[in-house]
């Protein structure tokens, strides 16, 4: 019993990718006492695997885009079931935490004018992406973790959250153990945030790494919380299938949003043979007009490997399903013009892959990559009250702003983790 060891913080953050990371750092900014558990190494998280880069309506390369245009894109891709007051916020904030991103060292890819370039990405109108390359998540993290060490938090690495610990009806703490050194320690919180990530690894293919699996579903569900929206699986289009070395490593969107596309074993882009209704007035119906929209062309519309993630995985899976895919069981990314463009995404595959670039065209299928699922931020766990319950759309990890994710969503996560810090915040200022 004396290695067991007890920590106390006003504010306790389970979970160190882009939301709990900001939560975290939001918190200390109020001066209080924080406490940051990793499951891993403080740096490592799914956040990285936000390659394409960062949604944020800045209009620096379209001047026609605005916030209220991405709430309108993210409403229509999560097939109108989102909740569309975190939909509007997201779009509302997301360009101040790209900024704040800039401001604590984050170095984005620039125009020529030295703003802060933007790329195309799928489900949405206009270039929003705000990039590093291909490794803007990597970008993020490492900006956050650099930021947040300075803030004041404790940091405990390499730390498993067993359960959550309740008095009466209340979480008052929870319950861990240091794979390290193998201690079992004890922390007590007046406040506590989930920011736990997925549960990918519940699936043979994802592009998640070995740490999600879904211990926050867990926690909260073992203290009383409801879990919601379980259903809401992202499959991100293009995994690599082979050779097996390789399989389900993520081909970042941002390939498709410079121009590759999608084809059949026939060589056929099947993607034209399948536009939604809602999505027919902004879709190219022709190859010529969806290269002119890649190059820039803003009297062009964008092509049909640009629509929403899930659209497009299932358009992928109907071709193998018909027998028109790829040997190995998936399609070809036709990627055989953009290694300027995408330099360490072309390099990576042509050498892990066997593949040659240029040309190449990579075989792809769709894998587990995000879920919109979790714990309803209104349940009464989060209040420490029975009365009162409601269904509400999640704030899971990074926050799941709508269901059928279909674009990218690193800003979510800093305004999400924002949020939960300010609202943990005046839990703690109400329990005194």
């Amino acid at each position: 019993m004396a290695d067991i060891q007890t920590h106390e913080h006003d504010v306790l953050v389970i979970g160190a990718g882009g939301a709990g990371l900001r939560a975290a750092i939001e918190a200390s900014s109020a001066g209080v006492s924080v406490g940051l558990i990793c499951k891993s190494l403080l740096g490592k998280a799914h956040t990285v695997m936000a390659e394409g880069g960062v949604a944020a309506a800045m209009a620096n390369v379209d001047d026609r885009d605005s916030w209220k245009v991405h709430f309108a894109d993210t409403m229509r891709g999560g097939q109108y079931l989102n909740n569309w007051r975190m939909a509007q916020l997201h779009a509302q904030q997301a360009p101040d935490r790209v900024r704040e991103l800039e401001a604590w060292g984050a170095v984005f890819d620039r125009t020529k004018d030295g703003k802060i370039l933007q790329r195309n990405f799928g489900g949405h109108r206009y270039p929003r992406l705000a990039h590093v390359g291909d490794r803007t998540g990597l970008e993020m993290i490492r900006t956050l973790q650099d930021h947040g060490i300075h803030t004041g938090m404790t940091v405990y690495m390499e730390h498993t959250v067993a359960a959550l610990i309740k008095d009466g009806n209340r979480v008052a703490g929870c319950v861990g153990y240091d794979r390290e050194k193998g201690y079992l320690r004890v922390f007590r919180a007046k406040a506590i945030v989930l920011a736990t990530g997925g549960v990918g690894r519940a699936f043979k293919i994802t592009s998640n790494s070995w740490e999600y699996t879904g211990d926050g579903h867990a926690l909260a569900y073992q203290a009383g919380a409801d879990l919601v929206d379980m259903e809401f699986v992202q499959f991100h289009p293009t995994g690599m299938v082979w050779p097996p070395s390789v399989r389900g490593i993520l081909v970042t969107e941002g390939v498709r949003g410079e121009g590759g596309v999608l084809r059949n074993k026939d060589g056929k882009r099947f993607m034209f043979d399948d536009i939604p209704d809602n999505y027919k007035p902004q879709t190219a119906d022709n190859p010529e007009e969806g290269w002119r929209y890649v190059i820039g062309d803003k009297q062009a519309r964008r092509p049909p490997e640009l629509l929403t993630r899930d659209h497009v995985a299932r358009c992928i899976n109907r071709e193998v399903k018909a027998g028109r895919g790829s040997p190995h069981g998936g399609v070809f990314l036709d990627i055989a013009w953009i290694k300027e463009k995408i330099p360490q995404c072309a390099g990576a595959h042509s050498q892990e892959a066997a593949l040659n670039v240029p040309p190449v065209q990579a075989a792809g299928r769709p894998r587990h990559h995000h879920g919109a699922d979790g714990g309803g931020p209104d349940h009464p766990l989060h209040h420490g009250r029975r009365e009162g319950r409601r269904r509400h759309a999640d704030v899971h990890g990074a926050g799941a702003v709508r269901r059928g994710r279909s674009r990218g969503r690193s800003a979510r996560r800093e305004s999400v983790g924002r949020q939960l810090a300010e609202r943990s915040a005046r839990l703690r200022q109400a329990r005194r």
